[in-house]
């Protein structure tokens, strides 16, 4: 496989992992993460941690969007880095429907080619700008 193809595999991962978080569809984090990923904090080991990390923030959280776009790659045989630029909205849930927290910032990725195709083996996520509150995001 050229690196070409390599890429476009891997920005399908990254595209993949938004769609799953936005449609809360948590059993599909396995289609993304490796086995033993390390993701967001580095207490998040493993598919069931890095899930309740997440669901700590976008379980009770209403809907949200998670946008992405300047993709950096660079891919090194089975092994490949990304930094991907995100701009994510998450809108409040009952009583704080009327609230919304937006975050832009980079996802900071390690990936690894699996039999199953490429994986994010870690993640970090560096937020530099936040606006709203971020009391819409709760756990669920």
């Amino acid at each position: 496989m050229d690196d070409a193809a390599a890429r476009d595999d891997i920005i399908d991962v990254l595209n993949r992992m938004a769609s799953i978080l936005d449609a809360r569809e948590w059993d599909r984090l396995g289609e993304v993460f490796a086995e033993d990923a390390v993701a967001y904090r580095d207490q998040n080991v493993g598919l069931q941690a890095i899930e309740q990390g997440i669901r700590a923030s976008l379980g009770g959280c209403g809907p949200s969007q998670h946008l992405l776009g300047n993709y950096q790659i660079r891919v090194e045989g089975d092994r490949a880095t990304s930094v991907t630029k995100i701009r994510v909205l998450h809108v409040g849930r009952g009583e704080r429907a009327h609230l919304t927290y937006e975050c832009l910032g980079d996802y900071h990725d390690d990936h690894v080619r699996t039999a199953d195709g490429w994986r994010i083996a870690r993640r970090r996520f560096d937020a530099y700008i936040k606006l709203g509150d971020p009391s819409v995001l709760q756990p669920g």
